[in-house]
C-alpha cells in the first residue's frame, strides 16, 4: 500500500511562506486524494507491491489504457506530491553541501543559477504542472518542467527527480492568487537543501 508522506513538520510551521491552509488543503485533500486512488489503480492493475518511482517509469508494461493513463495522473500525483512536502522545513537549510554541491556548481555553475533555472521552467510552465531538479544513472543534474503530473519517470527520461516544484494553482492560489512567481520565490525559503543533498546521496550512492 503506497502511504502519503506524514509531514515532517506543523501545517503552520512553514508560515509566511506557504500558509497553514494552503497546507491543510494540499496535503489534507488533494494529495490524499491521489494516493487513495492511485493505491486503488494500482491494484486493479496488478502493480501495488511494485515501488511507485518503478510504477512510473514502466508504463508501457501497463496494458490497459485506462488504468495506464491513471495511474500516470494518479500515482504521478502520489510520487511529486511526497517528494514535494518532504523537502521543506521551517529552519531549511539553504545551500546544498557535499556531493550535490559539486553537482550543481557543475550542472549549473552555481545555486543561484540553479534556482533561477528551475524558477523560470516553473513560471514558464503554461497551465498546470511542476519543474524539477533530477539526477541521472551517472550522477548528472537535470532541470526540466513537466505537464499536469507527469515527471521525468514517467516520461521515459530515466532520471529520478530530486526536487518538486508544484505549480498547479492549488499550491499557491489561496495565498499568492495569480501571483506565482512571488509563489516561486517564497518556495525557495522553505526548501531544506540539506534534505535534497541526503536524497541525492541516496540515488547515487
Amino acid at each position: 500500500m503506497y502511504e502519503q508522506i506524514k509531514l515532517p513538520y506543523a501545517t503552520d510551521a512553514l508560515e509566511p511562506y506557504i500558509d497553514k491552509l494552503t497546507i491543510e488543503t494540499h496535503h489534507g485533500k488533494h494529495h490524499a486524494t491521489y494516493t487513495n486512488n492511485f493505491n486503488d489503480l494500482a491494484a486493479k492493475a496488478g502493480v501495488a507491491d511494485k515501488p511507485a518511482a518503478e510504477v512510473l517509469a514502466n508504463l508501457d508494461k501497463i496494458s490497459d489504457e485506462t488504468l495506464r493513463k491513471g495511474i500516470r495522473n494518479q500515482g504521478g500525483g502520489y510520487y511529486n506530491h511526497n517528494l514535494y512536502f518532504e523537502m521543506f522545513s521551517p529552519d531549511a537549510v539553504k545551500e546544498p553541501t557535499g556531493k550535490l554541491a559539486d553537482a550543481v556548481n557543475k550542472a549549473f555553475g552555481s545555486v543561484e543559477a540553479c534556482k533561477e533555472e528551475l524558477s523560470k521552467l516553473a513560471a514558464a510552465q503554461f497551465g498546470s504542472g511542476w519543474a524539477f531538479l533530477s539526477v541521472d544513472s551517472a550522477g548528472e543534474l537535470h532541470a526540466s518542467n513537466s505537464l499536469n503530473q507527469d515527471n521525468p519517470l514517467s516520461e521515459g527520461k530515466g532520471w529520478t527527480p530530486i526536487i518538486a516544484l508544484d505549480v498547479w494553482e492549488h499550491a499557491y492560489y489561496l495565498k499568492y492568487k495569480n501571483l506565482r512567481p512571488d509563489y516561486i520565490k517564497a518556495f525557495w525559503e522553505v526548501l531544506d537543501w540539506s534534505k535534497v543533498s541526503a536524497r541525492y546521496d541516496e540515488i547515487i550512492r
